[in-house]
C-alpha cells in the first residue's frame, strides 16, 4: 500500500475530474490514472465507473470521504510522533471543543507543564459530538468540554474518569458601535442584530432549552450570522456586528476594559462547567485530571 494513493483519492474527490486532480498532484494524467488503478487493485474493487466520455466516482468512495480524511490525518500524526519520539516525554492527546481550547486550555497547559516534566499535548479541536467520537474511539485519551449545569454529565461508564476544571457562565455581550444602543439600565432593544448559535450545536441547545433571547435564530428577531465557532463569534461581536452569548472566561478582560458590555441584567447568565474526561487505562491522563481538579482556581467572577 502506498500512502500517496489516499492523497490522490482525496484530491480526486475534491476535483471530481482526473485531469484537474492530476495537475494538483503535479503528475501527468496517465500516471495519476495508474495510481488510482493501483489503489483499486489494493482495495479489491473499482471505485471509478469509467464511461466513454466521463468518469463517475462510486458512492462507496464518496460516502467514506470523511473516514479517509480521518485515517490520513491519524497516520500523519503517527508518523510525526514516531519520528520525533522522546523517551523522556509524555504526549497526551486531548479532544477539545473550540471554545475550551480558546478560553481555558492555555492556563491548564501552563500549570501541567510546571508539574509534569516533559509533558506535551496534542489537541484535536472540534465540535462536541466529534470530540466525543474521537474520545470514545480511542483517538484521544482525554476530552475537554463545557457542560451545562442544568443537565447530567455525559454517562461514559466506569472506564472513564470525570474531573472539573472550574465553573463558567455563558453571558450575553455586545461590542463595537452597538454598545451605544445599550441603555443606562444595561438593556438593549430586542430587535438588535445577533450572532447566534446553531440549534444543533451544544451552546445552541443549552440556550434554546433555557429560552435565552439572542441565543439561537429562533430566539431573536434579527439573527444576522449563525456559527458554532465561539472565538469567531467573539470577533464579530467585538466589531459590533451583533449581540451574542460567550463563555465569561473568554470575554471577562474585554468586559473589564469596556470593549464589550455585559447584558446579564436584562437576559441573565447560563451556568456551565469546564469538564475533563480521561480514560482510566491511561495513567498520565488520569493523573492530569486529578492534578487539574486539585489545582483549580475559580474563574474570574
Amino acid at each position: 500500500m502506498d500512502m500517496q494513493w489516499f492523497d490522490d483519492v482525496l484530491t480526486l474527490l475534491e476535483e471530481r475530474n482526473m485531469t484537474r486532480a492530476a495537475a494538483r498532484r503535479n503528475i501527468t494524467q496517465p500516471a495519476f490514472s495508474r495510481r488510482i488503478r493501483s489503489f483499486e487493485e489494493w482495495l479489491g474493487i473499482e471505485v471509478l465507473d469509467r464511461k466513454a466520455n466521463r468518469i463517475e466516482i462510486s458512492s462507496a468512495l464518496a460516502t467514506n470521504e470523511g473516514e479517509i480524511r480521518a485515517l490520513v490525518a491519524r497516520l500523519k500524526e503517527l508518523r510525526t510522533k514516531i519520528v520525533h519520539h522522546d523517551a523522556t516525554a509524555s504526549e497526551v492527546a486531548i479532544a477539545a471543543t473550540h471554545a475550551a481550547v480558546f478560553s481555558t486550555f492555555p492556563d491548564m497547559a501552563i500549570r501541567a507543564r510546571a508539574a509534569f516534566q516533559g509533558i506535551r499535548f496534542r489537541i484535536r479541536a472540534a465540535n462536541l459530538s466529534d470530540c466525543v467520537t474521537l474520545f470514545l474511539r480511542g483517538d484521544t485519551s482525554m476530552l475537554l468540554c463545557y457542560e451545562a449545569q442544568s443537565v447530567e454529565p455525559m454517562p461514559f461508564g466506569a472506564g472513564v474518569r470525570r474531573g472539573l476544571w472550574g465553573h463558567d457562565y455563558l453571558v450575553p455581550v455586545v461590542g463595537g458601535n452597538l454598545r451605544y444602543s445599550v441603555r443606562d439600565n444595561r438593556a438593549i432593544p430586542l430587535d438588535t442584530p445577533a450572532i447566534v448559535y446553531p440549534e444543533n450545536s451544544y451552546f445552541g441547545e443549552v440556550l434554546e432549552r433555557s429560552r435565552r433571547h439572542f441565543g439561537t435564530a429562533g430566539l431573536c428577531a434579527n439573527p444576522i450570522c449563525q456559527t458554532a465557532f465561539s472565538s469567531g463569534a467573539k470577533e464579530m461581536i467585538l466589531k459590533g456586528l451583533g449581540v451574542g452569548w460567550l463563555p465569561f472566561s473568554m470575554v471577562h478582560r474585554e468586559i473589564e476594559s469596556g470593549e464589550l458590555i455585559s447584558l446579564t441584567n436584562q437576559f441573565g447568565q447560563e451556568p456551565i462547567d469546564v469538564a475533563i474526561y480521561a480514560h482510566r487505562k491511561v495513567d498520565i491522563a488520569e493523573q492530569l485530571v486529578e492534578f487539574w481538579e486539585r489545582k483549580t482556581d475559580r474563574l474570574p467572577a
